[in-house]
């Protein structure tokens, strides 16, 4: 599975109200292995960003003014997001951001192009109820390093993103292949066991002492009288053996 971890920084909050796109961060993970093959942008929002946003990201409207537009960019992204599942924290802000710039060139949406959306930001509510999950949140309680991220980036947020979320799925680990994709399997991809005799083997056979025996025999007999009567499971004993 292709997966690219997404972030954007912008100009504010509101998509709908003019604010725009400034950077865009993809990281590229396929089968649960970072590949390297990441996209970085940065993007000329021909506005300027509001003073709360500009304090969060730092990237001033002298630096961005040689960049390049979202037009002259959407080719490349769209190419590079294509079939992939994109998993994005608090994803609603960066998909209403993108969905505006394509809007204006006529692109459709950005879920026209991509296989699907992951919110990481759920994911996190659903596993730690009522605790912040803010993503430095996430970072603190996961272990992930975050000392370097003392301005919002989005790159780093995005390579942040995708340490977070291999711990928050790390139940899956079992299910990955070596970093050469080799799982001993045969020529159509599927996992070969060998057979093993196991009449070969003589099991040991460990048996109660007779200390062992008495106290489960007490056990028993005070779950008994707890129940008021002779317990479900003992229906289920095999009767003594006929001498």
């Amino acid at each position: 599975m292709r997966q690219i971890f997404f972030d954007t920084e912008t100009t504010g909050l509101e998509a709908d109200k003019g604010d725009r796109i400034i950077e865009i961060g993809c990281v590229e993970m396929i089968n649960r292995q970072l590949t390297g093959n990441n996209l970085h942008l940065y993007i000329n929002p021909e506005r300027a960003s509001h003073e709360d946003a500009l304090k969060v990201h730092g990237l001033t409207e002298a630096f961005l003014s040689d960049k390049p537009k979202f037009a002259e960019i959407v080719d490349q992204l769209l190419a590079f997001l294509a079939g992939a599942e994109l998993v994005i924290h608090n994803a609603p802000f960066d998909i209403g951001f993108v969905n505006a710039e394509l809007k204006r060139l006529k692109r459709g949406v950005l879920t026209d192009h991509v296989a699907g959306v992951r919110d990481t930001l759920l994911m996190a509510r659903d596993l730690y109820p009522g605790k912040a999950n803010s993503l430095d949140a996430l970072c603190r309680r996961l272990e992930v390093d975050n000392t370097k991220r003392v301005l919002h980036g989005a790159l780093l947020d995005a390579e942040l993103l995708a340490d977070v979320y291999i711990r928050l799925t790390r139940g899956q680990d079992a299910l990955l292949m070596d970093e050469h994709g080799d799982h001993g399997g045969g020529a159509d991809g599927q996992t070969t066991v060998e057979a093993v005799d196991l009449s070969r083997f003589e099991l040991p056979v460990l048996r109660a002492s007779e200390a062992e025996a008495a106290a489960h025999a007490k056990m028993l007999a005070d779950l008994d009288k707890a129940a008021g009567g002779a317990s479900k499971w003992r229906s289920l004993e095999p009767a003594e053996p006929v001498a």
